[in-house]
């Protein structure tokens, strides 16, 4: 499959405009949208969701939003993503995919169980979003793809020069934050990943 899913952060964009970058990002060939802007409330988010969603749906983008049910479902959005540590015994209800975060292979296997669409699973390398925390590795990808059968995308540290090794070790997919909001040339950039 082969995913390159973006991730946002607009803190770390340098001239800040999140619409630019998905713009360029969609314009580039981008699988998919996790709009991640977890600090932000119900209407701020959702203003900036729905001008994300414009754009997206341009080019058949989907798009998911990350840990606000409510934005996701108002605006119809193509999935949900919520970390594990945010599920009780159940996922939510959502008319559409949802992913979970998993930091643990139990966490993937009781995630798969409770019927995620697919897991991000990170982080895989070393990653300034991660400071002082050992990254994973691709031998987590091996015994994640041992022991679930749903769409596996890696996250964490990923550029064009390991990408092909998460591939092979069983991602499906993989989610990109800093490379892309930090681009000065998002064209290059997605193309050199894909």
């Amino acid at each position: 499959m082969n995913m390159l899913h973006l991730v946002t952060n607009r803190k770390l964009i340098p001239d800040g405009n999140i619409l630019r970058v998905v713009e360029e990002s969609v314009d580039a060939g981008i699988d998919a949208i996790i709009l991640r802007e977890k600090d932000l409330d119900y209407d701020t988010l959702y203003k900036m969701a729905k001008k994300i969603k414009i754009i997206a749906d341009k080019k058949n983008v989907p798009l998911i939003v990350n840990g606000n049910l409510d934005v996701a479902r108002d605006l119809k959005c193509h999935g949900f993503h919520i970390g594990f540590n945010c599920i009780t015994n159940k996922l939510p209800i959502f008319d559409g995919i949802i992913g979970v975060s998993i930091h643990s292979v139990e966490e993937a296997i009781q995630a798969q169980n409770l019927g995620a669409d697919y897991i991000i699973a990170g982080h895989i390398f070393v990653t300034d979003c991660k400071k002082g925390l050992k990254p994973r590795g691709i031998e987590f990808i091996k015994k994640l793809k041992q022991n679930i059968q749903i769409p596996i995308v890696s996250i964490g540290g990923i550029n064009e020069n390991n990408i092909n090794t998460v591939y092979e070790c069983g991602s499906s997919g993989v989610a990109i934050m800093s490379s892309i909001m930090k681009s000065d040339n998002i064209y290059d950039t997605i193309h050199n990943l894909k």
